[in-house]
């Protein structure tokens, strides 16, 4: 028999808002992490998303002192130590995004969603950046194709 108070710590942590549903924003947690491609997610990706999700709520209580949120000079200091590294342009426009209540304070799942959709972006890019120089060349048809895929 599963342990259920294990399974229960796990859909908590995948259920970032609190509302007892797992949303398709949050399933893209597991499209993340299923590494092979096959529509679901072995132990070892179980593993490696468990681990990813404990690093961005540990770098997330870190920064939130008691208050629940992060302002944005936070967020972009929990980016940096997760090992994203944004532009302003970019950062503002994915923070502004993210941000559903638009009033520059981030709550937990939000940043949640922000770090996946930044990790899915990454994850695309580099399977198109095959020389790791930092830059691709898309078409129309692979740009939809990127977009698509990151979308949350």
């Amino acid at each position: 028999m599963e342990n259920i108070g294990v399974l229960r710590e796990w859909f908590d942590r995948v259920d970032s808002d609190h509302t007892g549903n797992v949303a398709a924003p949050q399933l893209q947690m597991i499209r993340m992490y299923d590494f092979d491609r096959n529509g679901t997610m072995n132990f070892e990706e179980f593993v490696a998303l468990n681990k990813y999700l404990l690093k961005v709520q540990n770098v997330f209580s870190a920064l939130q002192r008691d208050r629940g949120f992060l302002n944005l000079d936070e967020v972009y200091e929990a980016l940096v130590k997760l090992g994203f590294s944004l532009d302003s342009p970019a950062f503002y426009t994915v923070c502004e995004s993210f941000d559903k209540n638009k009033m520059g304070m981030i709550r937990l799942d939000e940043f949640i969603s922000l770090c996946i959709f930044i990790q899915s972006a990454r994850n695309l890019f580099n399977s198109f950046d095959t020389s790791k120089q930092g830059r691709v060349t898309l078409d129309f048809n692979q740009f939809v194709y990127c977009t698509a895929n990151c979308r949350i």
